[in-house]
């Protein structure tokens, strides 16, 4: 493909044009269609308001916790916007990327003034704003983390709004069972399971019957748990036998991936309620023992720590059933993903799912996704350059193969649904 008159690879240029252009499956997510109403968080306020911003907040804060949190919301977008955008320049991941979406959506982002831009970002409807944002993220499906646990989401399933827009698609989330499973085993008798905490044939059956119904009604694409990072797998514990006698039977019935998200340590610091958790090491082995032992049974997998990644890496080398994706929750800034992208693509080209956005409020797709197509499409770069160096040909057709790989077919084929898979004329 040559070199450009001031020297940039023509190849290099097409590379990242390609990462720019193809549309993206955004594979875990904590967002909502509009038709869930409330729980669809677009606002401003909701984005100053995300954990990522308080728990950077409180680092120049003063304020009690319980203060803050005493706060309506508004004050408390008031109080963060003083901190991180006025008092203080906003060149983390998270406040950065906050500029980046209000200058994407045309709001002035040389003035201060927060009142100002909430005038403009109120007056849009919701909508139209998640039609503005999937548009300017170039995301064209992106799943959803499904909770029937929770009242507000019941509700909406069991009207049978849940599904009306094709876009979004559904998770189910499972982790009360297998980290709760006290306060599940109290709940599942009020949605109409025979269950008790005893772990009995009938409530093992009956557990399996409110995943089963809840995948139909949902039409889960695959079971998801987020796991603290001392999890062992096998143990003698609840958590290896609600795994071994229910959830992979049913995911093996129904033909879905079991994802697991490892690593989290919840409520290190209490005060910051959401914003107070964070990261931990964890035992790739227990990855392993469930890929050995389940050969037919799919797994999506990422890990929260950084110690763990490269190994995570290797292991997906050895087993087809194991599909690692994203950057996930801290290790979504710049230099981390920089990082992962380049020595999964060294170790498995182009066979993992390199991004997931894990946004909680609509606008965060298109920092977040901005972002990740910028790293990635720099390191492509860099490997299509090395390989033309050996006297391969690469050819555009290929680049964008490899990137609709990337960006979602590697997720729809994993799941055995390649009717989903993103074609090259749409790309």
């Amino acid at each position: 493909m040559g070199t450009t008159a001031g020297g940039t690879s023509r190849l290099r240029e097409s590379v990242k044009r390609i990462v720019r252009e193809t549309p993206v499956t955004d594979m875990h997510t904590h967002l909502f269609a509009p038709a869930f109403g409330g729980l669809n968080l677009y606002s401003l306020d909701d984005l100053l308001t995300y954990h990522y911003l308080t728990a950077e907040t409180m680092r120049w804060s003063d304020l009690p916790y319980e203060q803050f949190w005493s706060l309506s919301k508004r004050g408390q977008a008031e109080h963060i916007w003083q901190q991180l955008f006025t008092a203080h320049s906003p060149i983390s991941e998270a406040t950065g990327g906050l500029l980046q979406v209000m200058k994407e959506l045309g709001l002035d982002t040389s003035s201060r003034d927060l009142e100002t831009h909430r005038s403009a970002w109120d007056a849009w409807d919701a909508g139209a704003h998640v039609e503005q944002v999937l548009g300017a993220a170039r995301v064209r499906d992106l799943v959803m983390t499904n909770d029937p646990f929770d009242d507000a989401e019941r509700k909406v399933w069991e009207a049978g709004e849940g599904r009306k827009d094709a876009r979004f698609h559904a998770a189910l989330r499972t982790d009360p069972l297998l980290n709760d499973w006290p306060a599940a085993a109290r709940k599942l008798p009020e949605l109409g399971y025979q269950v008790s905490e005893e772990w009995s044939e009938e409530t093992k059956a009956e557990v399996r019957r409110f995943l089963r119904e809840w995948i139909g009604k949902m039409d889960a694409l695959y079971l998801a748990v987020s796991m603290p990072g001392d999890f062992v797998y096998p143990a003698d514990d609840h958590r290896s036998r609600m795994i071994d006698e229910v959830m992979i039977p049913v995911c093996r019935e129904a033909g879905i991936p079991f994802a697991l998200m490892i690593g989290v340590r919840r409520g290190v610091n209490p005060g910051l309620r959401l914003a107070g958790d964070m990261s931990m090491r964890s035992d790739t082995g227990a990855v392993e023992a469930l890929c050995r032992r389940y050969p037919e049974q799919k797994f999506l997998v990422t890990m929260l720590a950084r110690e763990n990644q490269h190994e995570l890496a290797v292991l997906a080398r050895k087993f087809r059933n194991l599909m690692i994706f994203g950057c996930w929750w801290f290790l979504h800034v710049e230099s981390m993903m920089e990082e992962m992208t380049r020595f999964r693509v060294e170790l498995l080209g182009t066979s993992f799912i390199p991004q997931h956005s894990d946004c909680r409020v609509f606008g965060q797709l298109i920092y977040k996704w901005g972002r990740s197509r910028e790293i990635i499409g720099r390191v492509l770069a860099d490997s299509y350059e090395r390989l033309a160096g050996t006297g391969w040909r690469v050819e555009e057709a290929d680049i964008r193969r490899d990137v609709r790989d990337l960006f979602g077919n590697n997720f729809w084929r994993f799941l055995g649904r390649p009717e989903k898979a993103l074609q090259e004329e749409e790309a």
